[in-house]
């Protein structure tokens, strides 16, 4: 089989006839985090999300009374900011790094695939990029990568914490006076569910504990010390929290570092894009005789929609600098 050689044309052209395609590969990129999320699309810099609240009774029967109490909608605002990148790459570099999974896979090469593979692998890094930093990306205006674009929702949580909006008085912070080990995780997990509101833990949704990987083995490690081999014990890795069986764990990469664990909703952790219009684009040019250029534009941000105790719990992992390097959870 000869070398395989793609001109910028191709790729240029591919670009143009995938873009649709294209544009929404970053998400499917990110699906590992976004399946455990609600996205949101044609959101373009801001849109005002929240929760209706308010009451209603029907009372015993009465000609005149009236309910004048108002229904609120307590809004936030969820921001996508616009972000570019112009990466020069050499399309046979990329090619060579993907050219032995084609080969192995036996298809049938054409430059119009492997144009497209080209655009798909840089395209789909992309959106790895911003899934990296979903929980702990700060927006710097002046910043150069996905970490400074948005403000992930750890960034978010500490703001709120900042701005007393998110504490123990209110019931949507939960503060562990103790590092998660192998030793305690089940008790110290338990105790922070107990500490949710009810409408949380027990109102027949599914909620999931985001937490970091280390957290979740610490629970695996012991559960099993703890539980042992009892009857109903049949598989070592559980899935959702001991007596709490509608909280789901999803332990994630990106939450590795994060001085928080979360218990919410998918419906209130929200992913905006927005993947509609001509704002956002993937176009390929040539400036350089080797060398071309990736140019790719694009929405992206996240928010809470509410940070109401009945939405939302935030952990607040112990941390002390004697404590580090000492456990198998959070340090």
């Amino acid at each position: 089989m000869g070398k395989i050689i793609i001109t910028p044309d191709e790729l240029a052209t591919s670009a143009h006839k995938y873009r649709k395609d294209l544009i929404q590969m970053p998400m499917h990129s990110m699906r590992e985090t976004t399946q455990h999320m609600t996205v949101r699309r044609g959101i373009r810099y801001a849109e005002t999300v929240g929760e209706l609240s308010g009451d209603i009774d029907l009372g015993p029967y009465s000609e005149t009374r009236e309910d004048d109490n108002n229904m609120n909608i307590k809004g936030r605002t969820l921001y996508t900011y616009l972000g570019s990148v112009i990466k020069n790459f050499s399309p046979n570099s990329v090619v060579q790094s993907i050219y032995d999974s084609i080969i192995t896979k036996g298809e049938n090469l054409k430059t119009v695939d492997i144009a497209l593979r080209v655009l798909s692998y840089l395209t789909a890094k992309m959106g790895h990029n911003l899934q990296s930093h979903i929980w702990n990306a700060v927006r710097n205006d002046n910043g150069t990568t996905s970490a400074d674009l948005f403000n992930g929702f750890d960034t978010i949580t500490a703001n709120e914490i900042t701005d007393s909006k998110i504490t123990t008085a209110l019931g949507n912070l939960y503060e562990f006076g103790e590092a998660i080990t192998a030793s305690n995780a089940v008790d110290q997990i338990k105790a922070f569910c107990e500490a949710a509101s009810e409408f949380l833990v027990d109102a027949g949704q599914e909620t999931k504990l985001f937490c970091s990987p280390a957290i979740y083995r610490a629970y695996l490690k012991d559960y099993q010390s703890t539980v042992g081999a009892i009857p109903y014990n049949t598989e070592y890795r559980k899935a959702v929290v001991e007596g709490f069986e509608n909280v789901h764990f999803v332990p994630l990469y990106n939450k590795a570092d994060s001085p928080y664990i979360h218990l919410s909703a998918a419906s209130n952790m929200l992913v905006g894009v927005n993947q509609e219009g001509e704002d956002e684009n993937i176009t390929v040019e040539k400036h350089h005789a080797f060398i071309l250029q990736y140019i790719a534009t694009m929405f992206f941000g996240v928010q809470f929609e509410s940070i109401n105790p009945e939405r939302l719990l935030v952990g607040k992992l112990y941390s002390t600098s004697a404590s580090a390097g000492g456990s198998e959870g959070n340090h």
